[in-house]
């Protein structure tokens, strides 16, 4: 198996032992949310917030917007934004990239070509600590390059 073949389950966390580890309470919302980013990963917060009321029944809108942001700002999930896009989360944490189709926003995960984070070494980096560096390759994705094609 290469690299790219590398299922999405090998990212999974124990959560209760990640939410415990920074002092967050284990709640049945936060791992609903958490399970729902495993299931879908670069959903956006809306479509999050569906996949735990499926799961749990009633939960607020806020509460999941509170669980993504906790859970992002504690490094156990991770937000991305894209040119263009609403923010994303996914559960993968690890130093890797995305590929996102500009037609239909589609977006997939690369794993990084050098093993390390790129560009950490900025020409100039005016004083500050840099500690990540996010690279998005842009493009069209097969689907939409065979759409393009069968249409002409």
């Amino acid at each position: 198996m290469n690299k790219s073949e590398i299922s999405q389950d090998q990212y999974t966390v124990d959560v209760p032992k990640a939410l415990k580890a920074v002092g967050l309470q284990v709640t049945a919302q936060r791992l609903a949310v958490y399970q729902a980013v495993c299931s879908s990963p670069h959903a956006i917060a809306d479509d999050i917030c569906k996949a735990v009321r499926m799961e749990l029944g009633v939960i607020s809108r806020q509460a999941v917007y509170d669980a993504l942001k906790v859970m992002s700002e504690h490094g156990i999930i991770r937000r991305i934004q894209p040119a263009g896009s609403a923010a994303r989360y996914e559960h993968r944490v690890d130093n890797h990239h995305h590929l996102a189709c500009r037609q239909c926003g589609s977006l997939i995960d690369v794993n990084c070509a050098v093993g390390k984070a790129p560009c950490l070494i900025a020409e100039h980096d005016h004083g500050y600590k840099i500690d990540e560096a996010e690279v998005t390759y842009w493009g069209f994705c097969p689907a939409c390059q065979n759409k393009t094609t069968n249409d002409t």
